[in-house]
């Protein structure tokens, strides 16, 4: 049986932390917020005028990490929005001033919509920008024969998540690179 891991790690902080800090991120966007463990690595990391859109359709999570974010000095770096990311993305997308304006997206949401949020964001990172998507080995599972033993929530997204990983590799606007990282990154450099 796979053994089964989602959760954003420490050393998958202090990498994406140091990538922040590579590319010199400023403008970035958060879909999935959890308890702000990744927005608090990713507030910390940005400037002091830098600015994160931060999407969870849960504020009680977000607010059970809030105090620590307060803590850490850098809440006034976030614009938390709760709801579905999509209609959010879409809108921004209608308003032509959001397109190519962040340096920075990362994604950790609902796994069965990942190819509908790049369809979006891919249109509001700018070029060079960077977009990252969290579990794109989803456990393992991804690299196994389908008919491994594993849990039903492992199968179920197992797919989506292959689904994924093949339209992102085949995407002509982006260059790729997957990590083994905690459950797998996927960065995504937009080219053109």
């Amino acid at each position: 049986m796979i053994p089964i891991s989602y959760h954003f790690t420490p050393d998958e902080a202090q990498f994406l932390s140091m990538l922040l800090k590579l590319i010199n991120a400023k403008n970035t966007m958060e879909i999935g917020v959890y308890t702000g463990y990744s927005l608090l690595y990713t507030a910390l990391a940005i400037p002091d005028d830098g600015k994160i859109l931060a999407m969870d359709i849960n504020r009680e999570y977000y607010e059970l990490g809030l105090p620590i974010i307060e803590k850490a000095g850098v809440a006034h770096k976030i614009d938390f929005r709760e709801g579905p990311a999509l209609p959010l993305l879409d809108q921004m997308i209608q308003d032509e001033k959001y397109h190519g304006t962040f340096d920075f997206i990362f994604v950790d949401a609902d796994k069965n919509n990942n190819i509908n949020y790049h369809k979006r964001i891919i249109e509001l990172v700018k070029v060079g920008g960077v977009i990252g998507y969290d579990n794109t080995l989803w456990c393992g599972s991804v690299a196994v024969p389908p008919d491994s033993i594993m849990d039903e929530r492992l199968r179920y997204f197992r797919d989506f998540m292959m689904e994924f990983n093949k339209a992102v590799a085949l995407d002509p606007r982006i260059e790729i690179c997957q990590l083994s990282i905690a459950d797998g990154v996927t960065l995504c450099r937009r080219i053109s």
